[in-house]
């Protein structure tokens, strides 16, 4: 497959990364010399420098015969006519733009990107997806990451282990016998650096991070066996009033359960905005650093702290302040990766990175056919692949046991006619079947495979 990336920003570079690993032809296009230098210096891909929306440059990066464009520089409007000129001058089939200005998004105006008028076929917001990644760890406290799969019946679970996990030094084939009735099952484990598919020998020690695929009726009682609490999250403070704020203290509004939510945005005009487009939450004007405005909001009461703004290590510093005055639980915004090794010393309870949604989405939307979702693993380490089985592929009609599957890939779960199932060596998986796998990066295009989705993309 042939695609142009155009911006070769955090987000682009990722894209590209997943792309040329999986043998596609990828061209990057940005203004800047030196970030289309990166890009070709370190991944298998062609890079032209120039204004993405130029015919003549769009001529260059090859888009007479480009099967997909990725339009994901840093303005909407430069997106919007890249996909514009893609579709009138070269007919490229494929458009995918990232979007964040939320009056572009507004429902009332989704015409616009119909065929005839402004020809976009995906439209990808990162606020919207951050904030819906905010509202799944506020719905989960005791994971730093978490998604959904297989329509809503099976969460992913980034759970850390402490040092008084009931678990711990267990085989993984123990845990199975012993919880017999629960629906979950481990599919990834991050040890100091590394992360890996565990094996049923393998045990779980204290300060590995583990993934776990688990049924969402039995999400309580899986945080429960690895040494977790649930709490309910009723009060919650949100720092930052921005597009990613509003949309969550919007979310919780709309929710039938009563929460009391509190927003703290330093801009006197944003802070005004977002007042009036809430009706139940309180919004307050000022420094979310400043400790006698958290102790206002009522921090210690709180059961969340929700840090959104756009600095990185105001986020930071908000979530260490929060935590100081009293809250069990605190969630950053963090867009630069090389933070995050912060989290555990700061004791921050979780992160959202918005480039990793982002990516996850992107994915998503480029791996049609039988693939119904991706979702990015780390520093895009790993994937976690949800896809229908076709009559063509080799693992239809077969038992888990008896699939060759790469070392790195294991079943998480398995949809039969409406109904999850955690998957034992003697499942077999059919024709229609819906499962989701977890697969380190290197071994992806063997997943596709087994898929037989490679060449499906439209």
């Amino acid at each position: 497959m042939k695609v142009i990336i155009c911006g070769a920003g955090q987000v682009g570079w990722q894209i590209a990364r997943h792309l040329s690993g999986e043998n596609n032809d990828v061209t990057v296009v940005d203004n800047n010399p030196d970030l289309v230098r990166r890009a070709t210096d370190t991944l298998d891909v062609q890079g032209i420098a120039g204004h993405a929306s130029y015919p003549d440059i769009l001529e260059r990066a090859g888009a007479r015969d480009a099967d997909m464009m990725i339009a994901a520089t840093h303005s909407d409007e430069v997106n919007m006519v890249t996909c514009q000129v893609a579709h009138s001058v070269f007919g490229v089939p494929r458009k995918i733009a990232r979007l964040r200005s939320q009056s572009y998004l507004t429902a009332i105006y989704s015409d616009l990107y119909r065929r005839d008028h402004m020809p976009i076929d995906v439209v990808i917001s990162p606020e919207r997806e951050v904030a819906e990644a905010a509202l799944r760890r506020l719905a989960a406290p005791a994971a730093f990451d978490t998604q959904s799969f297989l329509d809503g019946h099976v969460q992913l679970l980034g759970l850390q282990l402490d040092d008084d996990c009931p678990v711990l030094d267990t085989p993984l084939r123990q845990l199975t016998d012993l919880f017999s009735t629960l629906r979950a099952i481990v599919v990834g484990v991050r040890r100091g650096e590394r992360l890996f598919a565990p094996e049923p020998k393998d045990q779980l020690f204290a300060q590995d991070q583990i993934y776990v695929f688990v049924h969402t009726e039995d999400v309580n009682r899986t945080v429960e066996i690895f040494g977790k609490t649930v709490q309910k999250q009723d009060r919650v403070v949100i720092i930052g009033g921005g597009n990613v704020g509003l949309a969550v203290a919007r979310a919780l509004e709309a929710r039938p359960e009563r929460i009391r939510a509190k927003v703290i945005e330093r801009n006197r005009a944003c802070a005004e905005m977002a007042a009036d487009a809430l009706e139940r939450t309180i919004v307050l004007h000022g420094d979310g650093l400043s400790i006698e405005l958290l102790n206002e909001a009522g921090v210690d009461r709180a059961h969340a702290v929700l840090a959104v703004t756009d600095d990185d290590k105001t986020n930071l510093l908000a979530a260490v302040r929060a935590k100081s005055a009293g809250c069990p639980f605190t969630i950053c915004l963090i867009n630069d990766p090389t933070l995050i090794p912060l989290m555990g010393p700061l004791k921050i309870d979780a992160y959202i990175n918005p480039r990793a949604t982002t990516v996850s989405s992107i994915l998503r939307h480029i791996r049609h056919g039988r693939v119904r979702g991706v979702y990015s693993i780390g520093d895009a380490e790993a994937e976690v692949i949800e896809a229908q089985v076709l009559s063509t592929s080799p693992i239809a009609g077969r038992m888990v046991r008896d699939i060759d599957f790469p070392e790195g890939v294991l079943v998480g779960a398995v949809m039969k006619g409406g109904e999850v199932i955690r998957p034992v060596g003697g499942t077999r998986i059919d024709e229609g079947d819906i499962i989701t796998l977890f697969a380190m990066a290197a071994d992806v295009p063997e997943v596709e495979r087994l898929f037989q989705v490679s060449i499906d993309y439209f």
